[in-house]
């Protein structure tokens, strides 16, 4: 290929003529997939000087490697780069990337991923030769680009275990000292490329180490040295070209995150390697040796060293990251349990609640500014903080609560050190009040809220004092932060039993004032803690007087602001007072859906002007996509509490038919599965389909084939009620019939789908065989064959799929046995069909798979002689026998229903809500709230290591049941078929007494094969249908009748 012609074509990508740029990327498309491509612009990379021509150069390297390096589904459309092509790469782009400029090298890290991901070591078997010599190099960018390189490497070996990380351990063995080497000597620098060098050797031994430790790192002698070269890191003071103004730059330097990284590997050798009560119990030996050694050598050093640096912070004379805040306080965290790092730490609890977790809890300058300029940042900031995984707050908050969960008596540190914070405040002059440090401390104690209502707590029936005291004055504060953070508290001490119910009305009344608050977050936070005061009965009652206005209010706030919070409020409030609001449902879904509509048009013209040709809708689960998942909840439950209003339903759907439009047309994938739910809710509570429910089905079934298959799960109980309560309709239009047909037909053709979701095609089809009886003849030969055509090929390994397979041949025999019987028969399947069915006889567990079997088995026994496939005739006495053992195991299956049923339909009961959470105190040895009093120092059992060895034994489990192939079917609340409403008992003694009278012979034929048991069993089910047919007469039913 020729190299000038070439980078004239990528050098007018970047000319200002838009149809020069247009033509000239055409060409680089037919370029980029003929002979010599890639080895003509790595033959720019290394000339090139012009920097844009360089970059464009590189990004199109990138692309062609990343599409066509390796065969993958996402890139299929893209021709595979070709041997001799890819081994010219592997050979020069270790060179070009020692020689490249920063913005160079970062577009080439990628491309030498893809290539080790893919080809490392079989086919590239010399690149840890070549990492060597670039590490051994006496030139920076040579040891650069060696440090890169083992970064990558690394990278692949990340989350690979035991035997798939031998090369690994060896790579380790001989790379490491020499990192270590670099690292030490880089130290010594003060340039931002020494840091950003330092900072790569730090993330390639986080990597090296994040899923198991490489054996040669477990030495002493090895952890010794980096974990010297890690706390010389962390201690080391910042130079002050690392000390910019502006503190997000400062955050981006790659001084601090050298910093932030060690403070990570000393924090991750400490949790997972290096503290023994957090082991699973199969850990190997060895690491429960190191974990022996470093909780007693290291890690009270690390300790040491972190009190250090965050007692310089306290003291305001040295700056840390968040980053490095948070990490510090996880690892103080993690020291509560184990008594011997309990003792190095409980010394310095004080001073490390008053001048550490107190200041990271209380309102920064740019939480003040963000209240006033950006209500709705703020609270983003404030209800979702968890997201943020290195805000030093949530860690904070995740210390506070370890500590007085597994160290009881700190609480009353924290509360006393709480009540000197509000009671200074109390007694202050309004001059001199510090509102900061009020709210600060609110928080802090609804931090607490959990442990402080606890089972048991000493301290639990003090809190309604120190509310009314400390939390009532706020809701009236001129401070509109302390006013939301009065009502965040609230909602903290949900389950705080007021004796005053007289203290309940004034928080009411205060709440229905603080939604009306002139601040965002003053009325969003009202607007949550008026949802866990419905429990109450006092205000429940209040509440029910002015409900339709406390919806408004609600439905005024989601448009306001997108909190996913707010729409969980609204459903409690459809569903808790659904008689109340039943006169405004109309008007209720309408606001509902225009919320929804603003909240889908703001997300899709978001990504209109972000969107790349790789892009789809289905990577957009952010905030408003939250926040409209939430609504369409909201509406789902609405619709669920009217179904025994028809009339009101109807005006529902088509104030709904735009939200179902907009979520299918759109491709909204994160909102697909509420969408169908509330399809599937208006027409099952309708029990009708009216013609905008049509409409609904037919965007339905476009989504899925516009490439929804995999949503065909989410969709089954919507098809079903289509097909149940719509026949008539499908019956009189033909191209309704053939578009769920055409469903069951693409999910078993796409090779993209896997057997449950195949499941659901053989679920389809029974409800159209079931429902749609002798409308539906023509297509039930293509469900046999798409059936037969799996059980014939011996491969099924899933037991639940190969049943559902023969349900579906089963069903057909059901509609219509002597069709179904032909096609079997020609297509030579028939016998293949039986002894697949009765050797696979007691995998029918559920009531449902028994009384399919025992109706098409009953159908099979009207036929006459000459009806019966002469290859199966010798066989037809199984039948008898077969039927014999469904109905000997049917009321088994009855018992066990109405068990699952009953477990289903729990309640929960107020008092048990929070079990796990309250039940705080109980196991407490007697101790006193003198906080000098002696304390049982002793290890704190690890819940995570109890969880991780519980993952692990039922990992276990499920192993050995995919081996054994025993997956069983389950009860479980099944789509409503029209079998419900079968008597099997009936059906079968009709089946067998027209059996005696029309057909003597085969009759003989047939029972003389039965055993005395098996007759007795025929014999109950005769008396037993007799018992049903009676009982109904009289109006009732026997427990073992029909189902």
């Amino acid at each position: 290929m020729d190299v000038g012609v070439l980078r004239d074509r990528i050098r007018t990508t970047l000319d200002t003529n838009a149809d020069a740029r247009r033509q000239a990327e055409l060409d680089l498309k037919y370029a980029e997939e003929q002979r010599g491509f890639i080895n003509a612009l790595l033959d720019i990379l290394q000339t090139e000087h012009d920097n844009g021509i360089r970059l464009s150069t590189v990004v199109y390297l990138k692309n062609r490697v990343t599409r066509g390096w390796a065969a993958g589904e996402e890139h299929q459309q893209h021709k595979q780069i070709g041997p001799d092509e890819k081994a010219d790469l592997r050979n020069r782009i270790l060179p070009i990337l020692a020689s490249s400029p920063s913005q160079i090298r970062a577009q080439l890290i990628p491309v030498l991923q893809k290539i080790l991901q893919n080809d490392f070591p079989t086919a590239w078997p010399n690149f840890m030769d070549i990492t060597m010599q670039l590490l051994n190099a006496s030139d920076a960018n040579s040891v650069f680009a060696g440090l890169h390189c083992m970064l990558a490497i690394c990278r692949i070996y990340r989350f690979k275990s035991g035997d798939n990380r031998e090369d690994f351990n060896q790579i380790v063995q001989v790379a490491f000292p020499r990192l270590l080497a670099i690292g030490s000597k880089l130290l010594e620098e003060s340039s931002p490329e020494a840091w950003e060098m330092l900072r790569l050797i730090l993330k390639t031994y986080k990597h090296a180490i994040y899923l198991e430790m490489p054996p040669c790192l477990l030495s002493q002698e090895k952890m010794v040295g980096w974990c010297t070269l890690f706390l010389n890191i962390v201690s080391k003071t910042a130079p002050a070209n690392a000390l910019e103004e502006d503190l997000d730059e400062r955050e981006r330097n790659h001084w601090w995150k050298s910093k932030k990284w060690a403070y990570a590997n000393l924090n991750r050798l400490y949790v997972r390697y290096g503290n023994p009560s957090t082991h699973p119990k199969q850990s190997p030996p060895e690491v429960v040796e190191f974990s022996k050694t470093f909780i007693v050598d290291f890690a009270p050093e690390i300790l040491k060293v972190y009190l250090q640096q965050i007692d310089k912070w306290a003291q305001k004379s040295a700056w840390l990251s968040k980053p490095s805040l948070s990490f510090t306080l996880s690892f103080l965290d993690e020291c509560v349990k184990p008594k011997s790092m309990w003792s190095h730490l409980k010394p310095h609890m004080e001073t490390l609640i008053s001048h550490v977790l107190f200041p990271i809890l209380c309102q920064s300058d740019e939480d003040l500014e963000l209240f006033d300029s950006d209500p709705s940042e703020y609270l983003h900031r404030k209800l979702n903080f968890y997201e943020e995984v290195t805000a030093p707050d949530v860690a904070a908050t995740n210390f506070l609560v370890s500590l007085t969960k597994s160290r009881k008596k700190q609480t009353f540190t924290i509360l006393n050190f709480v009540n000197g914070v509000v009671n200074k405040y109390e007694s202050s002059p309004d001059d001199q009040k510090n509102p900061l440090e009020k709210e600060g401390a609110l928080r802090m104690i609804g931090t607490l809220a959990s442990v402080i209502l606890g089972k048991k707590s000493p301290i639990a029936d003090q809190v309604e004092y120190f509310f009314v005291r400390h939390v009532f004055p706020e809701f009236t504060s001129p401070h509109g932060f302390l006013r939301a953070r009065a009502c965040d508290t609230l909602a903290k001490f949900e389950q705080l039993e007021f004796k005053d119910s007289g203290n309940l009305l004034i928080i009411y009344r205060n709440i229905l004032e603080s939604m009306a608050d002139p601040e965002l977050p003053v009325r969003v936070q009202a607007a949550l803690a008026l949802q866990p005061l419905i429990r109450h009965d006092l205000i429940r009652a209040s509440m029910q007087q002015n409900i339709p206005q406390i919806m408004q209010q609600l439905l005024k706030l989601a448009n306001e602001v997108d909190v996913d919070a707010l729409a969980n409020v609204m459903e409690d409030f459809v569903e808790e007072f659904a008689t109340e609001l039943t006169p405004f449902a109309v008007a209720l879904s309408e606001q509902l859906r225009d919320t929804y509509l603003r909240i889908v048009r703001e997300l899709l013209e978001r990504h209109s002007t972000t969107k790349d040709e790789d892009d789809t809708y289905g990577d957009l689960l952010d905030d408003k996509s939250i926040t409209a998942l939430g609504v369409l909840q909201t509406i789902g439950t609405l619709i669920l509490t009217l179904e025994a209003t028809p009339d009101v339903l109807l005006h529902l759907e088509a104030i709904l038919m735009p939200v179902v439009q907009i979520t299918l047309e759109n491709k909204l994938y994160d909102l697909y599965t509420e969408v169908f739910e509330i399809i599937d809710s208006c027409t099952f509570s309708a029990k009708r389909i009216s013609p905008v429910m049509w409409q609904a089905f037919e965007y339905m079934h476009k989504t899925f084939k516009a490439g929804a298959e995999l949503y065909l799960e989410d969709m089954l109980p919507a098809l079903d009620n289509y097909v149940a309560y719509g026949a008539e309709t499908m019956v009189q239009t033909p191209a309704y019939v053939e578009a769920v047909v055409g469903m069951v037909q693409d999910i078993f053709l796409d090779e993209k789908v896997g057997a449950m979701d195949r499941i659901c095609g053989c679920k389809l089809s029974e409800t159209i065989m079931l429902n749609l009886r002798g409308h539906v003849n023509q297509y039930v030969p293509k469900f046999i064959e798409l059936a037969m055509t799996v059980i014939a090929s011996n491969e099924l390994k899933v037991r639940s799929y190969r049943i559902h397979l023969l349900e579906m041949v089963i069903n057909a025999i059901y509609y219509n046995p002597i069709l179904a019987l032909r096609h079997l028969e020609a297509n030579g399947w028939t016998n293949k069909f039986f002894s697949s069915w009765f050797s696979n006889i007691e995998s029918f567990s559920r009531v449902h798979d028994k009384k399919l079997s025992i109706v098409a088995i009953s159908s099979l026994l009207m036929l006459q002689m000459e009806e019966i496939p002469s290859s199966v005739q010798q066989g037809w006495p199984r039948l008898l026998q077969g039927v014999v053992r469904l109905f000997q195991t049917l009321p088994a299956a009855v018992k066990n229903r109405e068990e699952v049923t009953k477990e289903g339909d729990f309640t929960l009961n107020d008092d048990d809500d929070d079990d796990d959470e309250r039940d705080e105190w109980e196991n407490d040895a007697a101790w006193t709230n003198d906080a000098d009093g002696d304390e049982v120092e002793g290890d704190v059992k690890d819940e995570d290591s109890t969880y991780l060895d519980f993952l692990t034994e039922e990992a276990q489990k499920f192993g050995a049941i995919a081996d054994n192939d025993e997956d069983e079917l389950e009860e479980e609340s099944l789509l409503e078929t029209p079998l419900d409403r079968v008597e099997p008992y009936g059906m079968f003694k009709s089946a067998l007494l027209g059996l005696q009278q029309q057909q003597p012979q085969l009759y003989q034929n047939l029972v003389k094969v039965l055993n005395p048991e098996e007759e007795q069993i025929v014999q109950s089910v005769v008396v037993q249908a007799d018992a049903i047919r009676i009982a109904a007469a009289q109006g009732a039913q026997p427990n073992g009748g029909t189902h």
